[in-house]
């Protein structure tokens, strides 16, 4: 009897997706101090999972459900099941969930399988392809996109005579999955998801999450999905549910039928929601063990803090991490310029419909063929970025992410908008300050880089073997020369990225 391996899974983080219904009779004949003391419990427990209090990391999000079946959704992404599990019972300890009954609950685990990558699998094999490994990292330890809306269900393969996807090879399995992924890429920016196996934790075989800021975007994805054949022939899907996310501090508002997000919220800056920008704050304070700041997003630098101060003395402005008010996605890439900055421009028209979004450009070499030409994407939050940095690892040809190349030290001179009338000069005068580098200790390369779109507009990235070599040079007569030539032909401020 033949009988077909299964794809090898790796699993990461556990998720709860916890739906309620509130008890609205017995709210509305609760006193009031009852429902004040219930009102102040809920938002500090929800708060407190929000900020990942409970656990070494993770993430939290409520949203507020439509429809009958369910009326509010808390969402929990926590390490370990017993993290999991803990957080659901923390919460009917509260006097809020005196009100609440559970109408529907699910458990899965965020997972990487052979239908992505088999270097999970290997022994003693590693991820070299650092775009590659910050994908894996985002889906095995996800953290809940900046987006509005969420819609959630469960799905499993078709097990039926015709259709049994279990009896189909694993190559035909694998090129389903390939296809159906092409069509979720597509709604890059658009669209994000968490899918998690629960094989044995729940009745079907994968939870999904997906997150939009539009939720006709969620629609229409789903709807291209299902004339996709892996959907079409061997899907199974339970129960659609859909909802609005909102913050704790809302929590009484939603309960007295206001509008939530409530209106006085300041949401424009996140995407959508509040929450965003409060949590980003405390990224770095709950991130441990799996990369660079967190999971799949840019990496942090406490060197880097420590260079500005230095630069500062100096009287050289060195901006702020990952690009003064902005974080920086930046990768290289050996593929041709002009196949890339079509694959990036279709991106990027989905990355503008979100507010986060500031720009995504290919900057290309400007006399060195042998460079590699960069994908430069900034935002004005973390997760954002974090989220941008997953599609933006698939682009074709990406060698490797700024930051990730841990045998040396790199630094990155970003917002060169040089005034037109200067610049061949600034091209030259580069030029001349390369032939400098080049007799430095320590330095390994420097290349200017220049927009595609345009010209004026260039960054410079250089490498080094130590930080130690890159501030010998930042010390040097010739850059003070340059810093000072730089306010005659600069149309703005540059500003200076850092990564360790």
């Amino acid at each position: 009897m033949e009988r077909r391996t299964p794809p090898r899974t790796k699993e990461g983080w556990y998720i709860l997706h916890d739906f309620r219904t509130v008890d609205w009779d017995a709210w509305r004949a609760a006193p009031d101090h009852v429902r004040e003391r219930a009102l102040e419990e809920g938002r500090a427990f929800l708060a407190d999972c929000e900020a990942v209090d409970d656990a070494e990391d993770g993430d939290s999000a409520m949203f507020a459900m439509l429809g009958h079946e369910t009326d509010l959704l808390f969402m929990h992404i926590r390490p370990t099941m017993a993290d999991v599990e803990q957080v659901g019972r923390r919460f009917d300890q509260t006097a809020f969930a005196e009100f609440t009954e559970r109408a529907d609950s699910y458990v899965s685990v965020a997972e990487v399988s052979d239908y992505v990558t088999e270097a999970y699998f290997e022994e003693d094999e590693e991820v070299e392809n650092a775009g590659l490994k910050r994908y894996l990292d985002q889906k095995l330890y996800p953290q809940i996109p900046d987006a509005e809306y969420v819609n959630f269900y469960p799905m499993e393969k078709r097990r039926q005579p015709e259709f049994n996807w279990y009896d189909l090879p694993f190559d035909q399995r694998s090129e389903h999955m390939s296809s159906h992924g092409d069509i979720g890429r597509s709604y890059g920016g658009k669209v994000s998801q968490i899918t998690a196996g629960s094989i044995g934790f729940d009745d079907y075989e994968w939870s999904v999450s997906l997150f939009a800021n539009d939720p006709a975007n969620i629609k229409n994805l789903l709807a291209e999905m299902r004339f996709d054949p892996s959907t079409s022939k061997y899907a199974e899907f339970g129960r659609f549910y859909v909802g609005c996310r909102f913050d704790p501090h809302d929590l009484e508002a939603y309960m007295a039928g206001e509008a939530v997000p409530a209106e006085d919220d300041d949401s424009s800056e996140t995407g959508g929601h509040p929450h965003a920008e409060g949590h980003a704050e405390d990224a770095d304070e709950h991130s441990h063990g799996h990369g660079d700041g967190d999971a799949g997003g840019p990496p942090s630098s406490v060197a880097g803090d420590d260079v500005r101060g230095e630069l500062e003395e100096m009287g050289v402005y060195a901006g702020k991490p990952h690009g003064e008010d902005v974080h920086a996605v930046v990768l290289y890439s050996e593929a041709d310029p002009a196949e890339l900055f079509e694959e990036v421009d279709g991106l990027r028209t989905n990355f503008d419909h979100y507010d986060t979004h500031v720009m995504t450009a290919v900057y290309e070499p400007e006399h060195d063929e042998e460079a590699e030409t960069a994908v430069v994407s900034l935002w004005e939050t973390d997760r954002a970025a974090n989220t941008a940095a997953g599609f933006l690892s698939e682009l074709p040809g990406v060698v490797r992410q700024a930051g990730d190349d841990g045998d040396s030290w790199g630094t990155m001179g970003m917002f060169y908008t040089v005034k037109p009338d200067y610049r061949e000069d600034f091209v030259g005068t580069f030029e001349e300050v390369g032939g400098l580098l080049a007799d430095m200790d320590g330095h390994r390369k420097s290349n200017l880089l220049i927009n595609r779109e345009d010209e004026n507009d260039m960054f410079i990235a250089s490498r080094w073997d130590s930080r130690e070599d890159a501030m010998a040079f930042f010390r040097s007569d010739a850059f003070s020369d340059t810093v000072e030539y730089g306010r005659d032909v600069l149309a703005d401020r540059p500003r200076h990225v850092f990564l360790a």
